[in-house]
């Protein structure tokens, strides 16, 4: 009895895993890294000042990045490289 519900429990936590990784967003692939535009405490990046996403600790600073929609970050008034 107790391994129909190991397995039942299982296979329940499967079904859920496939469903969270059919609705993902879109991919990386689809994002460019746009430097210069992220506002304090929205980059998406790491720097040599900050070691982890969301502690940018000044808006627009030319070394954190946000991720964009690809081919959209220049008009956003940022550019694709660190400045």
């Amino acid at each position: 009895m107790n391994s129909n519900k190991a397995l039942l429990a299982s296979a329940l936590g499967a079904i859920l895993a496939i469903g969270t990784l059919a609705s993902a967003p879109a991919s990386a692939a689809d994002k460019d890294q746009c430097f210069g535009i992220a506002k304090v405490g929205q980059n998406d990046c790491k720097t040599a000042s900050h070691g982890c996403a969301g502690q940018a600790k000044t808006d627009n600073d030319p070394a954190d990045f946000k991720l964009v929609p690809a081919g959209t970050c220049q008009q956003m008034g940022g550019q694709t490289k660190p400045m």
